[in-house]
C-alpha cells in the first residue's frame, strides 16, 4: 500500500469525521460572553447546542443515501461549502434567534463529512485492514469533543466569540480543498442506485426493518449516548456540579477523550487477532463496569472531587473505544450495496437519542453528579444487553444452519 493510502487519505478521513463532533462544544467556554452580548441565559444558550444536534440528526438520515446515489466527493464537497457560509453566518450574528438559524444550518450541512466519510473507509478497505483504519480514525473522532472547548477557550484569549465560528469557517474551507484534491471517488456510477425521493427512503426503509439494525444501531447509540451525556451537558457538569471555571473543561474532556483514544488503539491492535464478537463483548462489558464505578463514586463523598469524579466516564469511554470500529463494520457489512443508508440511519438513531438527553435528561439531572452517573449506566447497561440479544439471535441462526445443511444430503435422497 502506498503512502497516499496509508497516511494521506487515512488523515482526510479522520479529519471529516472530527468536523461534526468538533462543532457541537467549542462555543462552550464563550457562553457567559455570549450570554451577556445577546442578552440571554444559560438555559437559552443551551439552544446553541440542542439546535444543532437536531438539524444535523434531520439531515443525517439523507447524507448517506445521497452519497450512494451521487458518489461520496460530491456530497462531502457541497456539505463543507454550505457549513463555510453557516460559520460565517454565525460569527456576524447580532442576536440568538439568527444565531440559532446559522447553528441549524452548520448542524444540516456537517453530516455530510463526518457520515459519508465512514462510508468510504469501508469502500477501501475490507477486513483487520478496515478495522485498523476505523479504529485510527475514531481516535481523531474522539479528539474532537477535548479540542473543542479547549480551543475555543484559548480562542476567547485573544477575540470575543464570533472568532470561534470564524475559525469554523477556516477549518472548512481546507476540508473542501482536502476533498477536492486529495480524496478519490471511492463510489463509481455503476454501483450507484437511482437518484429519487421513494429509493433514498426505500433504501432506508429496508435497513429500519433489519433486526440486526435494531440491535446493533441502538446498542452503539445507547452506550455513546451515555458518554455523550457529559459533552452536551459538559457546561452543566463542569461548571456547577464540579465547580470549575470556563478554561478547565479539558479536566473533564481530557480523561475523557484519552480513555476513548486508547480504547481505539487496543480495537486496531486487536484486528485480526481477536473475534468481532469478543472484541465487542469486552468493551460492553468494560463500559458498564464505568457505569456501576461511576455510580458508586456519585454516591460518595468523593461524587465532585478530581480526578475521582470522571474515572467511571473514563471506563465508559475506554469501553466506547473499543467496541464503536467494530459495531460500525459490523453495521457496514450487512448492506455492502447500502453503505451511506447504513451510516445515515445509524447516526439519526444515535443524533435523535443525543438530542434528547442534550434537551430533557441534562436540565433533569443538572446539578447532580449522582444524576448524571445513574442515568449513564442506564444507558449502558441497555447498550449491553441489545449486544447480548444480538449474539443470542446469531447464535440461533447459525444452529439453525448447521442443521439445516446436516438434514440437506437426507432430504435429497
Amino acid at each position: 500500500m502506498g503512502w497516499r493510502y496509508a497516511v494521506l487519505i487515512p488523515g482526510v478521513l479522520a479529519a471529516l469525521s472530527m468536523i461534526g463532533p468538533f462543532s457541537i462544544d467549542t462555543p462552550f467556554p464563550a457562553f457567559p460572553e455570549m450570554g451577556r452580548e445577546l442578552g440571554v441565559g444559560t438555559e437559552q444558550l443551551q439552544l446553541v447546542v440542542t439546535v444543532y444536534l437536531g438539524s444535523f440528526a434531520l439531515m443525517s438520515i439523507f447524507h448517506g443515501p445521497l452519497s450512494d446515489a451521487v458518489g461520496r466527493r460530491p456530497v462531502m464537497a457541497v456539505s463543507i461549502a454550505v457549513y463555510v457560509l453557516a460559520s460565517i453566518g454565525a460569527a456576524l450574528s447580532g442576536s440568538l434567534v439568527v444565531l440559532l438559524l446559522f447553528r441549524a444550518l452548520q448542524g444540516l450541512s456537517a453530516g455530510g463529512a463526518t457520515i459519508v466519510s465512514r462510508t468510504v473507509i469501508r469502500d477501501l478497505f475490507e477486513g483487520a485492514q478496515a478495522q485498523r483504519l476505523m479504529s485510527r480514525v475514531a481516535i481523531i473522532f474522539g479528539i474532537a469533543p477535548a479540542i473543542g472547548p479547549i480551543l475555543g477557550g484559548a480562542i476567547l484569549q485573544v477575540g470575543s466569540w464570533q472568532l470561534i465560528f470564524a475559525f469554523q469557517a477556516v477549518l472548512g474551507v481546507c476540508l473542501v480543498l482536502a476533498v477536492l484534491f486529495l480524496l478519490p471517488e471511492t463510489h463509481p456510477r455503476e454501483r450507484r442506485v437511482p437518484l429519487n425521493v421513494a429509493e433514498i427512503f426505500h433504501g432506508l426503509s429496508d435497513v429500519a426493518r433489519e433486526g440486526a439494525f435494531l440491535r446493533l444501531g441502538w446498542s452503539t447509540a445507547l452506550i455513546f449516548g451515555a458518554q455523550f451525556l457529559y459533552i452536551g451537558g459538559a457546561a452543566v457538569f463542569v461548571v456547577d456540579v464540579l465547580g470549575q471555571g470556563e478554561l478547565d473543561f479539558w479536566k473533564l474532556f481530557v480523561p475523557m477523550i484519552g480513555s476513548m483514544m486508547l480504547g481505539s488503539w487496543l480495537c486496531g491492535r486487536a484486528a485480526g487477532r481477536i473475534t468481532a464478537r469478543r472484541l465487542v463483548s469486552a468493551g460492553c462489558t468494560t463500559s458498564f463496569v464505568g457505569g456501576v464505578v461511576g455510580v458508586v463514586i456519585a454516591a460518595s463523598p468523593l461524587a465532585t472531587d478530581l480526578p475521582w469524579a470522571v474515572v467511571g466516564l473514563s471506563l465508559i469511554a475506554l469501553g466506547n473505544g473499543i467496541t464503536y470500529p467494530t459495531l460500525q463494520l459490523l453495521l457496514l457489512d450487512r448492506f455492502p450495496t447500502r453503505r451511506g443508508a447504513v451510516v445515515s440511519l445509524g447516526s439519526f438513531v444515535a443524533l435523535v437519542l443525543n438530542a434528547v438527553t442534550a434537551v430533557a435528561v441534562v436540565p433533569v439531572i443538572g446539578g447532580s453528579a449522582l444524576g448524571f452517573a445513574t442515568a449513564a449506566l442506564v444507558g449502558v447497561g441497555a447498550g449491553q444487553l441489545l449486544w447480548a440479544w444480538h449474539c443470542a439471535v446469531e447464535d440461533r441462526d447459525c444452529a439453525v444452519s448447521r442443521e439445516a445443511a446436516e438434514l440437506e444430503p437426507t432430504e435429497m435422497l
